[in-house]
């Protein structure tokens, strides 16, 4: 099993919006990076985890986690011209972008802020590439140990 981080704007598709579909699946569409795309479609499998993550939002940060139950497969809103994730130049025979698919696994009472993460930067947390200065990737691996400490983080923010 791996472990991933996955980012997404609240306002363009959030953990609430995942918790509305109990048990359901939702594609994780509309990456549009070569190398989070390249993750996408060469290195997720089924029941991988992975943690939810707001971002460019007023408290970005780790608010849940999920399963991948797809692995990559092509993300059909590049072919769609009337979404806005459509790319002219993807070829069905040939896809240019990835999706996989994953379902909610727990949503945190309280959020790991990127502000606490970036206390461990130093710790535990000194590889977790989200904390790397220019990192704009959607996608991007978490260690096992990273992943143990990202949940006691999360027991620690739940309010007794």
């Amino acid at each position: 099993m791996k472990y991933w981080l996955m980012k997404s704007e609240p306002d363009t598709f959030g953990i609430d919006e995942l918790a509305r579909l109990p048990r359901k699946t939702v594609g994780w569409d509309g990456v549009r990076n070569y190398q989070a795309r390249n993750m996408l479609r060469d290195d997720f499998a089924v029941g991988d985890r992975a943690v939810f993550h707001h971002s460019s939002c007023d408290v970005p940060g780790i608010y849940g986690t999920m399963e991948v139950v797809r692995a990559g497969h092509p993300d059909a809103t590049a072919f769609d011209r009337a979404h806005r994730h459509y790319d002219a130049e993807s070829d069905k025979s040939n896809p240019r972008w990835y999706q996989v698919e994953v379902r909610l696994l727990r949503k945190f009472a309280q959020p790991v802020t990127l502000e606490a993460l970036r206390k461990h930067a130093t710790g535990p947390l000194k590889n977790l590439i989200v904390l790397r200065r220019g990192n704009r990737l959607s996608v991007m691996p978490v260690t096992a140990e990273e992943w143990k400490f990202i949940h006691r983080l999360a027991h620690e923010n739940v309010p007794d």
